[in-house]
């Protein structure tokens, strides 16, 4: 029987949770006998160093796009004609740009939506308020015109909320093509053996794992720890990870003396080791569209403390895995830390229903379901 080739377009594999996604997904069809697989990175950057090596990994050295001239990029062309993809899986906006390129009918075309695009955005009265707006509606018009009237494009959504977005936002024509499938990762990497425990009278140990930019809000952190000492609470917060925002996000911290409270860790490879030695997962992101982040540190046993990021919706459950905050509220966030850390009762019962709570999103379970929607469009 005939393999399905299947060519998975992303801008790079820096770190992320679409690009860890990938990572997983890859590693796991890589012992597939049904199919063959490959990676087209735009760009060069690969930060997964567990990436399975017998996965072909393409750099293809994509040029910024120009309205004026003629786009190419000759060495997607190449890596068509070689390759033979069955379905193209687009992740992350560029990848998905790039797919309109050399546009195949014989070839089954799959965007993923791992956050709202909002380069898809239909027209609106704000379309022409900035450079970036505009340029963002010409982009839409261009897949439009060289890709979604020629060829069906299927999406998949990560959460309800990018669900609803995609069927709001897409050309009529698209909108019966989008399907919620929602993230799927190792669980076995993360997971600890036996539900954890917390000591009533001991520091508070808390971990957050992100990059820095503005929707993920690290600097939160810093007024949920002031509030945290005025109480007088034991406690550290490990942030793991790294952007443009994190040398402010330091200053702060120094300027307000909390270094001892509050310790910036960089980029972790060994996340899951952090996972096991924390207590409680905390998460100030404003947007998440999905949060895979959460996932992996249940299956760690530690309960989630988040704000509303509307994607994470689908996932935490109040009082079960976790907590989910309607407001960006440092007094209520640190209310919810002490509860659960002076509440060993709790703790348990929520540490052993998180670890089973995150097994149903294991890899080989989410996979199965993306293997299935994949025969399903060929």
């Amino acid at each position: 029987m005939k393999k399905i080739n299947i060519l998975f377009l992303i801008t790079d594999l820096a770190k992320g949770g679409a690009e860890r996604f990938l990572v997983d997904l890859c590693n796991d069809l890589i012992n597939n006998p049904e199919f063959e697989i490959c990676i087209g990175s735009l760009f060069p950057a690969n930060l997964f160093p567990e990436l399975d090596q017998r996965i072909r990994v393409e750099q293809l050295n994509y040029q910024s796009f120009s309205f004026k001239g003629k786009n190419e990029c000759p060495k997607y062309k190449k890596l068509l004609a070689d390759f033979q993809p069955d379905i193209i899986h687009s992740n992350r906006f560029l990848g998905e740009f790039l797919s309109s390129y050399y546009v195949d009918p014989s070839i089954k075309y799959v965007c993923h939506g791992h956050d709202n695009m909002v380069q898809l955005k239909r027209l609106d009265a704000q379309t022409f308020a900035s450079k970036e707006k505009t340029l963002n509606y010409f982009e839409r018009q261009w897949l439009y015109f060289k890709k979604y009237k020629k060829v069906p494009t299927h999406f998949i959504a990560n959460s309800t909320h990018t669900f609803d977005y995609y069927t709001n936002i897409l050309p009529r024509r698209q909108r019966g093509n989008v399907k919620l499938i929602q993230y799927g990762f190792d669980y076995n990497k993360y997971k600890i053996e036996k539900p954890k425990s917390i000591s009533s009278h001991g520091k508070i140990r808390m971990i957050n794992v992100g990059s820095y930019q503005k929707k993920k809000n690290q600097r939160f952190f810093i007024d949920v720890a002031e509030e945290l000492i005025s109480r007088g609470i034991d406690f550290e917060i490990n942030l793991i990870g790294d952007g443009g925002l994190r040398k402010s996000v330091e200053e702060e911290i120094s300027s307000k003396k909390l270094e001892g409270f509050i310790k910036v860790r960089g980029i972790q490879h060994n996340v899951e080791k952090w996972y096991a030695e924390s207590d409680i997962y905390v998460h100030a992101a404003t947007y998440e569209p999905f949060g895979l982040v959460f996932l992996e540190a249940m299956s760690a046993g530690l309960p989630t403390i988040t704000l509303d990021g509307k994607g994470n919706r689908d996932i935490i459950e109040n009082d079960k895995n976790g907590y989910l905050l309607d407001e960006s509220n440092a007094v209520q966030f640190a209310d919810k830390i002490i509860e659960y850390a002076q509440d060993k009762e709790k703790y348990t019962a929520m540490s052993k229903f998180a670890q089973e709570y995150a097994k149903q999103f294991d890899v080989s379970i989410k996979n199965e379901e993306l293997i299935n929607f994949y025969k399903s469009i060929l």
